[in-house]
């Protein structure tokens, strides 16, 4: 039975929301210690146990809603600070202005900076800011915008923790996202690996046995081996690479082709980016060398739609003109603000003169096909011919003016 790769993800928020559950309750329970050992100070002490009672039902309630993100809803989160919000406000009705004045706890003393936390590891710094700036003019309030000095330390305090948590946590989790996906290409490459072991000890070595004996028949046999050559070609490719995409192969015997026909299955609309390395892989075989950079190479779909084009009547041209037995090689060059393919070929060469006199004649392959494909993107198509040592077509398309 084949062995099937399991990319295991971790959380790294999922034990700050059991810290957070923890923090409530028992912040929850000092509260009420707090109020219990000074209540004889209280001007009206039943307010204060009328708000601490339900402090402590809304804790236990809610325990659930915090113990992680799918359940701290927003309206929860609203209705949380809400609470502390009360418990603050509410604090000049029931405790001593005295007390107060001396930087006395307000009712629900440290509790508070739970709804912050709970703000800081849902949605980031940013909601911290918010949640936090809320307390702190609460607190400014109820100490008739005079807070003393140790309000004020306690408020930034909670301000600049609650946001260094908040940012903290957006760190983490895009340090997660990303080792999920280096977990997953690592999944997925050792699953080729093992396809192409697979795959190279009877597919690849029966195509290759294929190409080698219809070789030495020749005949109708050469042929039916020269198929099998370019199969094994695209078979390697594609399990060396994972570029090549779902496709229908068809083939050309009439015109000898150099290049088979790929009708790639293209899901997506001309909308985001595509891969210009999954669009140029298909055209690779046993006499079309591809080389590519070892990263995703985007483009705007249309834009790397266009240059595929074009390369693809680089390729039709050294198909028609350069003779069964050439070989051709496209390079594709990432240079950040531009990408450069390269198609190149070992035939005859283009008579100086040639592209002229064609598209006098109203053919018009390279002048549309390829330079008038390169012109709409603000890019550029430089021709190379020497007789006798190939042709070279320079593709450049600029990233800036591809939107």
């Amino acid at each position: 039975m084949a062995k099937r790769e399991r990319v295991v993800r971790m959380s790294v928020e999922q034990p700050l929301w059991r810290a957070l559950t923890a923090y409530r309750l028992l912040t929850m329970v000092y509260a009420v210690l707090l109020f219990a050992s000074a209540y004889r100070d209280f001007d009206r002490p039943w307010v204060a146990a009328g708000y601490l009672g339900a402090l402590a039902v809304w804790t236990l309630a809610t325990h659930r809603r915090v113990a992680n993100a799918a359940s701290c809803t927003k309206r929860f989160l609203c209705a949380d600070l809400t609470v502390a919000l009360a418990g603050i406000l509410l604090t000049p009705v029931a405790d001593t202005h005295a007390r107060i004045a001396a930087g006395g706890p307000t009712l629900p003393s440290i509790w508070t900076a739970g709804s912050v936390l709970a703000f800081a590891i849902k949605g980031g710094w940013r909601w911290a800011g918010f949640a936090s700036t809320f307390v702190a003019a609460a607190n400014i309030v109820i100490h008739g915008g005079q807070p003393t000095r140790d309000t004020l330390h306690n408020v930034l305090l909670v301000w600049v923790a609650s946001i260094a948590i908040g940012y903290v946590v957006e760190v983490a989790r895009a340090s997660e996202a990303t080792l999920a996906r280096a977990l997953e290409i690592e999944a997925a490459t050792r699953e080729r690996e093992r396809l192409a072991r697979d795959i190279h000890d009877g597919v690849l070595q029966v195509l290759a046995m294929v190409q080698r004996r219809g070789t030495e028949l020749g005949g109708e046999a050469a042929e039916l081996g020269r198929m099998a050559g370019d199969q094994e070609v695209a078979l390697r490719t594609l399990v060396s690479s994972g570029l090549v995409p779902t496709s229908r192969i068809s083939r050309d015997e009439s015109l000898g082709a150099l290049v088979d026909a790929y009708e790639v299955e293209d899901p997506g609309a001309d909308e985001g980016e595509l891969d210009l390395r999954s669009l140029l892989a298909p055209h690779a075989g046993s006499r079309v060398s591809f080389a590519e950079p070892g990263t995703p190479v985007p483009l705007p779909a249309p834009a790397a739609k266009e240059l595929a084009a074009a390369v693809g009547a680089a390729l039709d041209n050294v198909r028609k003109h350069a003779g069964d037995g050439a070989r051709a090689w496209i390079l594709v060059e990432d240079w950040g603000d531009e990408v450069i393919v390269t198609v190149r070929d070992d035939g005859p060469g283009i008579p100086a003169g040639r592209l002229d006199q064609a598209e006098g004649e109203g053919r018009m392959g390279v002048a549309l096909s390829i330079r008038g494909r390169l012109r709409d993107l603000g890019g550029s198509a430089e021709l190379v011919s020497v007789p006798g040592q190939g042709t070279e077509v320079e593709l450049k398309v600029p990233r800036g003016r591809t939107q």
